[in-house]
């Protein structure tokens, strides 16, 4: 296997100094993610320096590092890190051919990435390469570019923002051949003006497309045209996916599934593809409709794109679902305990409804980052939850209290704290045929709930 960074091209790249030759295999700048192999680059945090941690990240096997001061073993001195660090995602963007995709959006954007990385590594096995986890931001989305093999065919990145002028920046980094905006919603609306102002920032990532670049863009969304008329500035083509009879790639016709998925079929330009989507959720379907017009704008094989919709299992935190024994039978967990937003607490919930089930119990964690909106956008979470036949919620969060009490007297209702209390006003309740859902911000940490739950409830 050919190295991914050597001492020389490090160097180069950053503009350091070489202290001794190696070869790297991978990147980190989290001493705990460390393997052998690893080139280390020790950022400098608001919480911690990664220069505190580089000989800790040398006796998990790193090869060398990227460091400000001098340390014992191979490294390359540099006068900012976090600039190498880009530099190095510069670098090897600069360096591959690779078809690169770049995905944003207000909910979607870590699913629609993962199946874009199944459909495409499924046609170039181990020649796709994608951000992992939900690395988006200004040191995740250079050290996933980092990691790119020089020799991939395809490369997916996934771009969060928070803050006007985030994504312009990421996306002249990535430089994509195809940009997404999976959907528009009030996420991070609390740093925003309002919508539009988070559907302009959205539209940011269509600067860095390259020449001869396709936008794709929600045809549904009430934005549609204000992120069209942003993207057809920097992109050759633009194409709109969605429900509309109007969007480039449509759907004609969508039955459930019996696994809980959607059996859809769609029109694109070239013709009509039938395929199966396993996660559950119209939103879901709509995901599809992306990942599949972004597999054509590159040139890959739409087949395969369904086979890997079809197969693609929920991930952690992002629906994944699980069976959990219990007394008497088993329960299904639904975990969506890594974020949460207006619009997806509203899909999931609508979702939980469709599901056969004894009881459908919801544990919520707060929704963040939503300012003087905050409240309300809680309290209207009542309604999708009173249609979904919901029996019991527990709740969780100050930000929690409008929504409790607009459900005051519907339902069984628990507003909690923390998520501790959660686990234990949630273990008793449990019986055979429930299904629940787990699902809120990341800072709840709702994923301990799920963590004691999938544990066993006996």
């Amino acid at each position: 296997m050919s190295a991914l960074w050597t001492a020389r091209t490090v160097a180069e790249a950053t503009g350091g100094s070489m202290h001794g030759a190696f070869h790297a295999h991978g990147v980190a700048f989290d001493s705990r993610e460390v393997g052998p192999g690893d080139l280390f680059v020790a950022l400098k945090g608001t919480q911690s320096d990664g220069h505190d941690h580089v000989e800790k990240a040398f006796a998990a096997g790193a090869a060398a590092a990227v460091v400000e001061r001098p340390v014992r073993g191979a490294h390359v001195r540099v006068a900012d890190t976090t600039e190498a660090l880009v530099a190095l995602g510069c670098a090897a963007r600069a360096r591959t051919q690779a078809k690169v995709i770049g995905v944003t959006g207000s909910v979607g954007k870590t699913g629609t990435k993962e199946a874009l990385w199944q459909a495409l590594d499924r046609k170039a096995p181990n020649r796709a390469h994608r951000s992992v986890k939900s690395y988006n931001n200004h040191v995740g989305v250079p050290l996933s570019l980092a990691r790119m093999p020089a020799d991939s065919l395809f490369g997916i990145f996934e771009m969060g923002m928070n803050h006007e002028g985030e994504l312009a920046a990421l996306t002249r980094i990535v430089r994509p051949h195809v940009a997404i905006v999976t959907a528009i919603a009030p996420a991070h609306i609390g740093h925003f003006g309002g919508l539009e102002a988070i559907a302009d920032a959205k539209a940011e990532i269509f600067e860095g497309l390259l020449p001869g670049g396709t936008a794709i863009i929600p045809a549904d969304s009430p934005f549609a045209a204000r992120l069209y008329n942003k993207a057809i500035r920097y992109a050759d083509k633009v194409m709109t996916f969605g429900f509309s009879r109007d969007a480039d790639v449509r759907v004609v016709d969508e039955v459930p599934a019996r696994d809980g998925g959607t059996m859809v079929t769609a029109r694109l330009p070239g013709g009509t593809i039938n395929f199966h989507v396993a996660a559950p959720g119209r939103h879901w379907v709509s995901n599809a409709l992306a990942i599949m017009a972004a597999v054509e704008a590159v040139g890959g094989d739409l087949a395969i794109a369904g086979l890997a919709l079809a197969e693609m299992p929920g991930l952690p935190g992002r629906g994944e679902r699980r069976r959990v024994a219990v007394e008497g039978g088993t329960i299904l967990l639904i975990d969506e305990s890594y974020n949460a937003n207006p619009a997806s607490m509203e899909a999931t919930i609508g979702q939980l409804g469709r599901e056969e089930a004894g009881r459908r119990i919801v544990v919520l964690g707060a929704m963040k980052e939503l300012g003087d909106q905050s409240d309300a956008l809680h309290a209207a979470l009542a309604g999708p939850i009173g249609e979904a036949g919901i029996s019991d919620a527990i709740l969780i969060g100050e930000e929690m209290k409008p929504l409790a009490e607009a459900l005051e007297g519907r339902l069984a209702l628990r507003h909690v704290p923390d998520a501790q209390t959660a686990i234990d006003s949630l273990r008793p309740l449990l019986r055979a045929d429930d299904v629940v859902l787990v699902k809120g911000s990341n800072s709840i940490g709702l994923s301990r709930v799920v963590a004691a739950i999938a544990g066993g409830t006996r």
